[in-house]
């Protein structure tokens, strides 16, 4: 029989054992007369048989011990072996799993072995490939040069009519939309349609931006043409459509249409900025738009109508909550997030300054003092004249704006009416500009760091079509909705509102206000 372990059933064994011995033996009664016979008898050795019994009951109590001592003996040799044998099996069960997880070890490093090396291939496989693939293009290019040389004695037409070779890798595009457009039979009215802009006009941007825009021929591939370049920057601010559709357009890849967006823009904003869209300069200029402005309102020395639009735009990944627009998304029902455009216009609508870039969620009168027009106006630059705002910014030594308050007199009503006409022309300037740019309509595919100077080039060719006499198309007629908030802090100073009250009196009593009423 087996035993693998000691147990309660063990111990009850030897125990019924040990007392099966101990019952064996005779009672011996400790004390009294009989046990003082009992040693008589075994002194006396006398009494028959009785000295034959004691050896008998020592032996049957030997026995029993001897008994006793064998079975714990062999109990004991029996829980040894199978401690032993326990061990054993403990002891190959280790080795077993040593031996196994040795085996998977190897197995895994094999695997990963075969896997690096596989990789290795491939990587050279692929370093040879392309080692391949640019010895085959330099060998074309070689040919092709070659092939040039041989043929340089030809005419100068074919000459002329030769391309450079290009790179294998480069997408065949179709170009057949601008080529019609860039032919001189084209419609003059398709051209201003698509363009915002007549042919004389983007000839004259073109010829401004020559210089800085062009770029040279290589050896692998032919310059883009400054034409072509100008007219995707200018099609693409004029109908705001996707890069997607510009390519098509203009048989050009999408990143080399967004990279020269950028770069004709960043052209504009450096070579026709200060030509086209500066503060004036000298008195001539300043009297003139004085003079402008008191025709169309009453009001001396007003230089400017001031107004602030929203530009949509995708959610920026950082500083969110500053270019949320709460009040386009309440009244659109759509979650709206913008940048801002601060412009003052002369009496065409031409920007003679702009402040562009800050969040959407800055009211008028922040995004005011964080201009450069309000520090110099701050520097002293703007005094005894004034510039027209609306309600939503700040009356000023330099600003005026309309009278808020509820329950207005008549002077004040009659005053607002002609303030509501100067304020009229920035406004419109704006519905064109935005009319005219259908890329400030809708959410733009550029970046939010690269939008300022989109921005600013959409204002500059904005001035460029105003003093050229370009007329917007009532297609493309644009209705502006932006949201006025009233500063925290309406009066900034007690003489600026003393001043407006004496411009509404005369106004008013020199006849040149409310006098349809009287």
């Amino acid at each position: 029989m087996k035993i693998t372990s000691s147990s309660e059933e063990d111990f009850s064994y030897f125990d019924s054992t040990f007392f099966q011995g101990l019952t064996s033996l005779p009672c011996i009664e400790m004390g009294g007369t009989s046990g003082h016979n009992n040693n008589n008898k075994r002194r006396g050795g006398g009494g028959g048989g009785g000295g034959g019994e004691d050896i008998n009951i020592r032996k049957k109590k030997k026995a029993a011990m001897t008994e006793l001592i064998s079975s714990l003996l062999m109990l004991e040799e029996e829980e040894k072996t199978e401690k032993e044998e326990w061990e054993r099996e403990a002891e190959q069960e280790k080795n077993l799993f040593q031996d196994n997880n040795k085996r998977k070890k190897e197995a895994t490093l094999q695997y990963y072995s075969q896997l690096q090396g596989f990789y290795s291939d491939l990587d050279q496989s692929d370093r040879i490939r392309t080692k391949r693939a640019r010895l085959a293009a330099a060998a074309a290019a070689s040919a092709a040069v070659e092939e040039e040389s041989a043929q340089a004695g030809e005419a100068a037409a074919s000459a002329a009519a030769s391309v450079h070779p290009r790179r294998l890798w480069v997408k065949d595009r179709s170009k057949a939309w601008w080529d019609r457009c860039n032919h001189p039979d084209f419609p003059e009215s398709e051209f201003r349609l698509a363009f915002r802009m007549g042919r004389a006009t983007f000839e004259m941007i073109c010829d401004e931006l020559g210089s800085a825009v062009a770029k040279e021929d290589t050896m692998l591939r032919a310059a883009i043409p400054v034409r072509q370049r100008v007219a995707v920057c200018i099609w693409r601010l004029a109908t705001g459509e996707p890069l997607r559709l510009v390519s098509k357009r203009f048989g050009l890849g999408i990143s080399t249409c967004h990279k020269l967006v950028l770069e004709v823009c960043s052209a504009i904003k450096t070579v026709l900025m200060p030509k086209f869209l500066q503060w004036p300069a000298d008195e001539a200029s300043l009297g003139q738009i004085k003079s402008d402005f008191e025709a169309v309102s009453g009001i001396p020395n007003v230089v400017g109508s001031m107004y602030t639009t929203h530009i949509p735009i995708i959610a920026p990944k950082i500083s969110v909550a500053a270019y949320f627009n709460r009040r386009h998304t309440e009244r659109n029902q759509k979650t709206s997030y913008s940048i801002t455009v601060q412009g003052v216009v002369d009496t065409r609508g031409v920007f003679t300054d702009v402040c562009i870039g800050w969040p959407g969620s800055m009211p008028d009168d922040q995004i005011l003092e964080k201009s450069a027009l309000y520090q110099r106006a701050m520097g002293g630059l703007l005094n005894g004249v004034w510039i027209v705002g609306s309600s939503g910014y700040p009356l000023m030594d330099w600003i005026l704006v309309p009278y808020a308050q509820q329950h207005l007199t008549w002077t004040q009503h009659a005053f607002n009416e002609k303030i509501g006409e100067v304020q009229r022309v920035a406004r419109e300037a704006f519905a064109r500009l935005k009319g005219r740019w259908g890329c400030l309509q809708k959410r733009t595919e550029v970046k939010l760091q690269d939008l300022p100077v989109v921005l600013g080039a959409c204002c500059v060719l904005h001035n460029i079509c105003e003093m050229r006499g370009e007329a917007v198309d009532p297609e493309v007629q644009f209705e502006l909705v932006d949201d006025e908030m009233v500063p925290e802090n309406a009066l900034r100073s007690v003489t600026s509102m003393q001043a407006r009250d004496n411009i509404a009196h005369n106004l008013l009593h020199h006849g040149l206000a409310g006098t349809a009423f009287l």
